[in-house]
């Protein structure tokens, strides 16, 4: 009678299991080494090693790559505005984001209709509480402009008819 044989297959050694996965991914692994050399190339893998190890030279690496003076103003331009945005209160950025939102929605919806506004229907709007309040908000936002301006160029003599920002 005959004896069924015992039949283990070899296990792969992980350099036959790397040799197989490059045969399979030739491709894939030609296009990524072409991504890695672009990267290099750029300096984008110096800057992303720099910032991984802490921003050891960080800064130089990123205004050699924005290129001199033009990318020190870069630098600083983002800086201020890094400053301002976080000055600003995320509630009332929602809400005023959600305003211009709606706004721009309306705005796109009267200019589908191909209508124009006459100046009857302009007064008309004056009437509109939402136009009222709109007006308001953007009156507001001038004043605040036009008070920060004035105060950075040193101007700050009030005006018989002004009245205190903020309020």
């Amino acid at each position: 009678m005959a004896k069924a044989l015992d039949f283990t297959p070899r296990v792969p050694t992980p350099q036959e299991k790397l040799q197989s996965e490059v045969a399979v991914s030739t491709d894939a692994l030609l296009e990524g080494l072409y991504l890695l050399r672009q990267l290099h190339e750029h300096g984008v893998l110096d800057v992303a090693g720099k910032t991984i190890r802490g921003g050891e030279g960080l800064v130089a690496s990123l205004l050699h790559i924005t290129g001199g003076e033009s990318g020190t103003t870069l630098l600083r331009n983002v800086t201020e505005l890094g400053k301002t945005l976080s000055a600003l209160d995320p509630r009332e950025v929602g809400i005023l984001g959600s305003a211009v939102t709606a706004g721009i929605g309306e705005g796109a919806r009267h200019v589908a209709s191909g209508k124009g506004i006459g100046l009857g229907e302009l007064l008309g709007l004056l009437k509109d509480r939402d136009v009222q309040v709109a007006l308001g908000a953007i009156l507001a936002l001038l004043k605040g402009m036009g008070h920060a301006l004035r105060e950075a160029n040193g101007d700050l003599a009030q005006t018989p008819n002004q009245t205190e920002v903020g309020r």
